[in-house]
């Protein structure tokens, strides 16, 4: 498939433009239908949320507040009220707006503070939040706060005006994607190298945005899923299109045709990017373990866009590689490569480096990174799952400003009203019972609508305080079953702690499901038990400090002002969920492409000190410029105005920053040093019973030019001198045999006379590397056919390329 996307590139340009705008049309024809459906199953506050449906159906809109105070005086003078009425009769007679209640009218009077400097009206207008005109919510803003004056403070609070607040769409995507091209470039130094990556994660993250816009029709998509999209869209989609342009880069350098080098680079790294996608995917549907309809449309989403992303790396890609050919690198190794061959495929350099120093003291490494991370979980002990609301904002905001303004006004509770719904009349037992409950500021007992009642309890305490949990425990398990009635708790705080319950029961048998999937993929891929156990344990350490550092942040407050994302609270209560379906699946994505090329040096080699160090000495630049990508990407959604957005963000970029700098660097292969030959152990019975799944496939021995009767495939040898321009020996020259895909096959060290000979395992064409110190690196192809070869090398003295 690789060949045919490079030799049909422009059907295949076509097909994903006809495919992007196609999508596109449609979706602006047929607009968007998310839906927030926070309901849990057989849960309490979902019957109270059945029952108020049932008895009020036509309050379908949105419910706004203008909140304004009286510095001096009171909300009901001449003065404030001359300012506030007209405002409020202007916008109760804009179209959209379907009803607004104020203080000044005859039943009013509960919406004016005790001490009379605090006043709110209500808002309601006739469609939901997502679905009213921002010009109209604009108005509305611009209406009201017109009315303040120095002495008099308006405010406005709600989801609708919540939107007035939100950065320009595509601001957090736009700020990751460039700050992501900076690293491309520092990375590939050649500018159509860099575009590459990000070109198709835009095809893949677009397609998969707008596909979502559509599906919001047939299935519940909640607001927040298209976010969550493109925030794991773009992260995994550039870091699969860098695996593989740095693959095929790699192949042109050691002196492959652009061609031979895109299909090898999707024959290798292309199945190793299909094999992490299905296991991003894998770890996303885990979250249907957790039987959250909210969550089913967040798996939808996500999951479509990876597959887009996949998909878009492994058709897209190749013909961009066609159009680019060699352009792909940049003139500076083009001109070397013209210049002085093909490269070698020795690694050297900071990562060969620091491979060599983990393998010579693997203890002290690993223990280093047990500290740090163990001290980087501790905030995880105080984990405490809630919902965050408009008391999060950042201060400045006229949603918080109205929240604390009622607050200040009515006490804290009034941001987080119960509901107590009874189906037909409330027993005076029932309202008396709930006045008298400790933790209870305000009861209001509505008339009964449509067979429904329904009690207004207005806590002491706030929607995210302890106290207002163990309240409505109190109701539900004492107040309610005393006074004989049937009654439910309901409201956004009940509900969400409601979520918080629920998923604090079902979140163990979750985790337990993606590390199983996660170590039976592993556990084929790489025919080993403690691989697959190493990188559970990994996931697992990697997960705690990331929330960790997630609690310590926007529960403890460490920075939330400082970095833009307001008051300190709770743990959304569905975000542990999200983030460890995308925190495992990614981790997943890194222990595939190291461990593969370990996997692939122990399956020639059969040694494991080296496998290890090969592996990480070849892998752990490209994963640290990926991990770099992905915090990019990842911590630009702080911008995106949305405070669960920027919780995943900072949560899923200290995640992949802690994996791949620390873990997949350091811990991963220091255990791996202490482990030895036990890595790769696989009981006989187990071998023989496991399907065979290849990530990266060994790559095959070179065939002969021309088929032998006889003598073909059998060993020889290539050997030689090494000597300088004038004919001097080369003592201690580096010669090293390779496949023309850059698999090492032989290497040895010139003799003091400059001789050397490698061993050839068949007849064929390879590359032939050789470097040494003030000498300029060599490789040529060598044609190796039937009987030894004799082949001389020169070297040129001079600075060693920087590349080797």
């Amino acid at each position: 498939m690789a060949r045919w996307c490079y030799r049909h590139r422009l059907v295949v340009l076509l097909l994903w433009l006809g495919a992007l705008f196609g999508l596109g049309a449609a979706s602006s024809a047929a607009g968007t239908n998310y839906a927030n459906v926070f309901s849990l199953p057989n849960t309490d506050s979902t019957t109270a949320y059945d029952l108020m449906e049932k008895a009020f159906p036509e309050r379908a809109g949105d419910t706004d507040t203008v909140v304004w105070k009286a510095e001096d005086g009171s909300v009901r003078d001449e003065s404030v009220r001359s300012r506030i009425a007209p405002a409020l009769e202007e916008i109760g007679r804009m179209k959209g707006v379907g009803e607004v209640t104020d203080p000044y009218a005859a039943q009013g009077a509960a919406q004016i503070s005790r001490d009379g400097r605090i006043a709110y009206a209500q808002i309601t207008f006739t469609e939901q939040a997502n679905a009213i005109p921002k010009e109209l919510i604009e108005d509305v803003v611009d209406t009201a706060q017109a009315a303040g004056t120095d002495g008099l403070q308006v405010e406005l609070g709600g989801q609708a005006i919540a939107r007035t607040q939100e950065p320009p769409q595509g601001t957090a995507e736009a700020v990751g994607i460039l700050a992501a091209a900076v690293v491309l470039f520092l990375a590939f130094g050649s500018l159509f190298a860099m575009l590459l990556p990000i070109v198709v994660a835009v095809a893949g993250v677009g397609t998969g945005m707008i596909a979502t816009m559509l599906m919001s029709h047939v299935t519940d998509v909640p607001e927040v899923a298209p976010l969550l999209g493109s925030l794991i869209g773009l992260g995994v989609g550039i870091d699969y299109a860098l695996f593989i342009v740095t693959r095929h880069r790699r192949g042109i350098l050691r002196g492959m045709k652009p061609e031979e080098a895109a299909v090898t680079a999707l024959n290798t790294s292309g199945r190793a990017v299909l094999f992490a996608g299905g296991t991003v995917c894998i770890a996303l549907a885990g979250m249907l373990v957790m039987n959250m309809r909210f969550l089913d449309g967040v798996v939808v989403a996500t999951s479509l866009t990876v597959v887009l992303s996949v998909l878009a790396a492994i058709t897209l890609l190749p013909a961009l590689l066609g159009l680019l050919g060699m352009r792909v690198l940049s003139r500076r190794q083009r001109r070397r490569l013209a210049v002085t061959g093909p490269e070698p495929a020795e690694a050297s350099g900071l990562a060969a480096r620091w491979s060599s120093y983990v393998q010579r003291r693997p203890r002290p490494v690993a223990a280093l990174a047990v500290v740090v991370m163990a001290a980087l979980a501790i905030p995880v002990l105080s984990l405490r799952l809630g919902a965050t609301d408009q008391g999060n904002h950042q201060e400045s905001t006229t949603t918080r400003q109205a929240y604390d303004l009622l607050a200040e006004g009515f006490g804290p509770g009034f941001n987080g009203p119960l509901q107590v719904v009874v189906e037909g009349d409330a027993p005076a037992g029932l309202v008396d019972g709930i006045r008298s409950t400790e933790g209870v500021a305000q009861v209001a007992d509505l008339p009964p609508a449509n067979g429904v009642t329904v009690i207004q309890v207005v806590p002491d305490t706030s929607p995210q305080s302890e106290q207002t949990d163990q309240l409505i425990d109190r109701l539900r398990d004492d107040v309610i079953p005393q006074s004989g009635a049937e009654a439910h708790v309901g409201g956004v705080t009940a509900v969400f702690k409601d979520f918080a319950s629920v998923t604090g029961e079902r979140l163990p048998y979750f985790i337990a499901t993606i590390i199983a999937l996660g170590f039976l993929l592993l556990l084929v891929a790489f025919r080993s038990l403690v691989v697959p156990l190493t990188a559970a344990l990994m996931n697992l350490i990697a997960a705690a400090a990331s929330f960790g550092v997630l609690v310590a942040i926007f529960q403890w407050g460490w920075g939330t002002e400082l970095i833009g994302v307001g008051k300190e609270g709770p743990i959304t209560s569905f975000l542990p969920v999200i983030m460890l379906s995308l925190l495992f699946g990614l981790s997943m994505d890194y222990q595939v492409f190291l461990v593969s090329r370990m996997h692939e040096e122990w399956v020639h080699t059969k040694d494991n000190a080296r496998a290890v160090r090969v592996g990480l000495a070849e892998t752990s630049r490209v994963i640290n410029s990926a991990a770099l990508i992905m915090i990019c990407v990842f911590s630009a959604f702080v911008l995106s105005g949305d405070l669960e957005g920027a919780m995943a963000g900072i949560g899923l970029a200290a995640a992949v920053a802690l994996d791949a700098f620390i873990l997949r660097t350091a811990l991963v292969p220091a255990a791996m040093h202490m482990l030895g030959r036990s890595n790769w152990w696989l009981p006989d019975w187990l071998e023989r019973r496991l399907p065979h799944l290849a990530v990266e496939p060994r790559e095959e021995e070179p065939a002969a030019e021309e088929a032998e009767p006889a003598g073909a495939g059998r060993s020889s040898v290539v050997h030689g001198f090494v000597r300088t321009a004038d004919g001097e020996p080369v003592e201690g020259a580096a010669v090293t045999l390779l496949t023309q895909g850059g698999r090492r096959l032989d290497g040895v060290t010139s003799l003091a006379d400059g001789s050397y000979i490698v061993s050839v395992p068949a007849p064929g064409t390879y590359l032939l590397a050789t470097s040494a110190e003030s000498y300029r690196s060599r490789a040529g192809q060598v044609v190796v056919t039937e009987g030894p070869l004799v082949y001389d090398v020169e070297l040129v003295e001079g600075e060693v390329d920087a590349v080797n």
